[in-house]
């Protein structure tokens, strides 16, 4: 039943105390000196210590002190010759579950070896049901976080501090299923550097738990918790170890990672809701207010990382004999038509808005003026060679002037960056028209009445 260290020096007591346990099925292993129990407790596994109270070079006070400090989830009986009340208070005050006055009858030891046992379980269940608690109460504070800073801070600390790690880091999926770093704690900037490219291959749609050999850093180990939201994979909470992380920490670890997946999906649709705040009603492109956030927090990333951008400033030509011609309801369908084109030439992670009537801007993320230029003519082309609203029977071809402007080649401030692309397509509007042309300090600025117009040409 349970496994039982005895210590006492006289081998007659240890062979009447050792029958007594044995005759009901314990384990009994019988030392004679404070130095064999505390080898036999460094050892081995025990669930109660029964010894005597006075033995040779020290006493069993001793032995009830060691094993509460070493040891605090054994208990201790403690048997004595003594019948007074003194020792008995000592020993109960310093944690001994019982205190027995020899003679010691067989029933009597094994009562109180076995109410030693019941306590035991009891301070185990209630200790196990304080971490439950804990637990549940630390999930909720995750889970009920809708700030994405304050996310990332609650969620790190709580890994920490219920996987014992020494360093956690956690991830986001993107709508194209890519993790992004969402937050850390405990990861020096240099150390970062490294660990986000050799953890973001490893973490892929795994949706089991693993653990990572060989991590660059002074933890060598990372133990990786998917956070699952039903079967959608939401993100990773990598937990860092010196060594073999702890057992026993999986389920709690997967309990906090499910919290997360759960706080990570309410702010996906806390977004959704702001982005009808962001659209633009007709196109469902994304509408002016949009685009300065947007800029906004580019600029600031582009500035701490040394990144670049562009933007696309463009104008369709001759928009306003289509008005004319067709009236206002075919011009709005050739708006949204461009819209869907629009998109088709850009990627998913760039951002393309309605500026205004016909105009529309692109904010090209991680690319270059190069880069830009090549996108813009993709652009142009495929507008050229498009037939808009060839489904119902209109058949019409239109074309585009374009506008590029970089940060930082051309400048780090946002609302030059946007003057410099409108001035660039201004210049193709003034001349040939279906033209991409790059910024430049010396292009005409473009008339104010042009833009309180809400078609143009």
């Amino acid at each position: 039943m349970a496994r039982i260290l005895l210590l006492d020096d006289e081998k007659l007591a240890q062979t009447l105390y050792g029958d007594y346990l044995r005759a009901v099925g314990h384990e009994v292993t019988a030392v004679s000196t404070i130095q064999e129990a505390r080898t036999a407790l460094a050892d081995g596994r025990y669930d109660t210590v029964v010894t005597d109270l006075i033995l040779p070079n020290g006493d069993g006070m001793e032995v009830l002190r060691h094993t509460k400090e070493h040891h605090p989830g054994i208990e201790v009986v403690v048997i004595t010759g003594l019948d007074k009340v003194d020792p008995a208070v000592r020993a109960i005050k310093s944690g001994a579950a019982e205190y027995l006055v020899k003679p010691v009858a067989p029933e009597v030891l094994q009562h109180a070896v076995q109410r030693a046992l019941a306590t035991r379980e009891l301070l185990r269940e209630n200790a196990a049901l304080r971490r439950y608690v804990s637990l549940l109460e630390t999930g909720q504070r995750i889970s009920t976080t809708l700030d994405r800073s304050r996310l990332a801070d609650t969620a790190c600390a709580s890994f920490l501090a219920m996987g014992s790690a020494g360093a956690v880091m956690l991830f986001e999926h993107d709508s194209g299923g890519r993790p992004r770093q969402l937050g850390d704690q405990g990861v020096a900037g240099a150390l970062r550097a490294s660990l986000v490219p050799f953890l973001t291959p490893h973490l892929g749609t795994s949706r089991e738990t693993r653990v990572l050999e060989e991590v660059p850093g002074p933890w060598p180990r990372a133990l990786v918790v998917p956070a699952l939201d039903g079967e959608a994979l939401l993100g990773h909470a990598v937990l860092l170890f010196p060594g073999s992380p702890p057992e026993g920490i999986a389920e709690a670890t997967s309990f906090l990672a499910r919290c997360l997946a759960l706080a990570l999906r309410n702010l996906g649709r806390i977004a959704e809701v702001e982005d009808l705040a962001y659209l633009d009603d007709l196109t469902h492109l994304f509408n002016t207010r949009y685009l300065h956030l947007v800029l906004d927090r580019e600029l600031k990333s582009a500035q701490q990382t040394q990144g670049v951008f562009s933007l696309l400033f463009l104008d369709l030509d001759y928009f306003k004999t289509i008005n004319d011609t067709h009236g206002h309801l075919v011009g709005s369908q050739v708006l949204v038509e461009m819209a869907r084109v629009l998109k088709g030439c850009v990627r998913d992670h760039d951002v393309a808005v309605r500026y205004g009537g016909d105009e529309y801007v692109v904010l090209l993320r991680g690319t270059d003026s190069g880069g830009a230029l090549k996108v813009a003519e993709r652009i142009r082309r495929t507008v050229e060679n498009h037939r808009f609203l060839a489904r119902e029977g209109q058949s019409m071809s239109l074309s585009t002037c374009i506008g590029v402007a970089s940060f930082p080649e051309h400048t780090r401030d946002k609302a030059t960056l946007l003057d410099l692309a409108d001035r660039a397509m201004y210049r193709g509007k003034k001349g040939t028209r279906n033209v991409v042309y790059m910024a430049a300090r010396d292009l005409e600025a473009t008339p104010e009445a042009r833009h309180s117009q809400p078609t143009g040409g």
